[in-house]
């Protein structure tokens, strides 16, 4: 944001600066002509009173030493009634290198280099070619003797003529080889400064707005994680403001919305323990074994699911602490729990992995896993994959799988491949109900896929989690050679 914004802001600079040197430079360079024309002029008056003021032999002397780099000054018999051969003229006499007097070694040359940069003669002659002697304004000469002024080489060249006492005449060529410019050192200088000035304030004010927004979606990330966290800091602009006192309001609504329905559920759950005791009670003094058999065996099932989904609730509002735990430790003290229980679970190492979760969470949907597997594939072999985006917990076993138009209806509370009424072996049916709740509550998703040699399940937990990046592990590829798997996938719930 930063970045965008100082780039605007310099580009809002540089396409003002164009207009105003665009709208600026006509009439900079109209009084830039304007006052080289009124300099030529003056000093032109001035050099024909020294002449009044001089005998006629000393002219020649005294023009020479009028002269400089821009300026020649010569004396002619006849009238200069044709301007465009005195233009000709004119560029000779700018050719003509000074006097001795005025450039010593001879190296100075016309305008102090040693090559001039002098205009071609064809411009000359034909730049200002309907351009005639004018008689300049009252205001610019003073003098009752009557003169007339030209234009040659566009407007970069002045031209004079006067008739003196003795019959000659005097002219003068001036030729402007720069005419400066509104880009200067000292507005280039002003400019930079000013692009220094607006960058630092860009980046002051980009900050100010974008300190809240990081903050913002820093929450929000952790909030779609189940993480619990105070309230946004409501300050900044009035806008982003208004956006963390939303963020607040949004985040205490879905917190008690949860809170209520726990409180909604453990309510129904105790009121169904009274209804469901009596009808215990009453099935006692039922004579017929089996009728009575059957109706305790369905009132402690109806008991068993109301407790799951009391307790699946509650699993999923609890407010664990997010804490960061080593990932590849957590994985590997399930198996081995697992593995004590005489279960065939490995797990295979890889590099300690830190990463920021809520570990008793966690732990109940990887154990959901490890179990499904080992109940319906006969074995579990667990381990941690390290991709650019996720930290995958991969649990393979060699099951069946679950079929294609099953894979998203097993997610579904009370949903069990296993189609007996025996709880021992089908379960309740919320096992993996929990796995993508938890798996959500951290920001990653669980996914399946039935393979050639069995099945995988693939919790992705986002890598934006981690703490610090992790190896690959040690005997990752040895693994991959000695069992290759083709797909991924998961076993039915519980």
């Amino acid at each position: 944001m930063a970045t965008q914004f100082i780039g605007l802001m310099l580009a809002a600079l540089i396409v003002s600066q164009a207009f105003t040197f665009l709208i600026s430079i006509d009439g900079y360079t109209r009084k830039f002509d304007a006052g080289v024309k009124a300099d030529f002029i003056s000093r032109a008056a001035s050099v024909t009173r020294l002449l009044e003021a001089l005998p006629a032999q000393s002219w020649e002397q005294a023009l020479r030493a009028s002269e400089g780099s821009y300026l020649r000054y010569w004396l002619s018999d006849r009238e200069p009634v044709d301007a465009n051969a005195w233009r000709v003229g004119a560029l000779a006499q700018l050719s003509r290198p000074l006097d001795r007097s005025v450039d010593p070694g001879g190296k100075l040359g016309w305008a102090g280099s040693p090559a001039p940069r002098l205009p071609d003669a064809d411009d000359v002659a034909t730049a200002n070619a309907e351009d005639p002697w004018v008689i300049p304004g009252p205001y610019l000469w003073m003098l009752t003797r009557p003169t007339k002024v030209l234009r040659f080489s566009g407007s970069r060249g002045y031209g004079y003529r006067t008739q003196l006492d003795d019959g000659r005449w005097l002219n003068a060529a001036f030729y402007q080889h720069d005419k400066g410019g509104l880009w200067t050192s000292r507005s280039l200088m002003s400019l930079g400064f000013t692009a220094l000035m607006l960058a630092l304030i860009g980046v002051f004010i980009a900050r100010r707005i974008a300190r809240p927004l990081r903050n913002l979606a820093t929450s929000a990330e952790a909030f779609g994680r189940g993480q619990n966290l105070p309230p946004l800091s409501e300050d900044g602009p009035e806008e982003i403001k208004r956006t963390a006192q939303s963020f607040n309001r949004m985040q205490c609504r879905l917190q008690r919305f949860v809170e209520d329905r726990t409180k909604m559920l453990a309510a129904i759950g105790h009121d169904l323990r009274t209804p469901l005791t009596s009808l215990r009670l009453r099935a006692e003094f039922v004579n017929d074994d089996d009728i009575q058999r059957k109706m305790i065996s369905t009132i402690d099932e109806l008991q068993s699911m109301t407790e799951a989904a009391i307790s699946f609730a509650r699993g999923e509002s609890v407010r664990e602490e997010t804490r960061v735990i080593d990932l590849e430790a957590l994985v590997g003290s399930i198996c081995d729990d697992q593995s004590d229980l005489g279960h065939p679970v490995r797990h295979v190492e890889g590099a300690k992995t830190k990463y920021r979760c809520r570990p008793d969470n966690l732990r109940r949907a990887i154990r959901n896993l490890v179990e499904n597997a080992v109940r319906y594939g006969g074995e579990a072999n667990v381990y941690l994959r390290h991709t650019a985006s996720a930290v995958d917990i991969i649990v393979e076993d060699r099951g069946p799988g679950i079929p294609d138009d099953m894979m998203e209806k097993v997610f579904e509370p009370f949903v069990r491949l296993e189609t007996s009424r025996n709880r021992q072996t089908g379960g309740i049916g919320l096992g993996l109900s929990v796995v993508r709740a938890a798996a959500r509550q951290h920001g990653g998703d669980i996914s399946f896929a039935n393979g050639a040699a069995g099945m995988q399940a693939v919790i992705s937990l986002p890598r934006e989690g981690c703490v610090e990046a992790a190896s690959e592990p040690k005997n990752y590829l040895w693994r991959l050679e000695k069992r290759t798997r083709p797909g991924y996938s998961a076993q039915a719930s519980k």
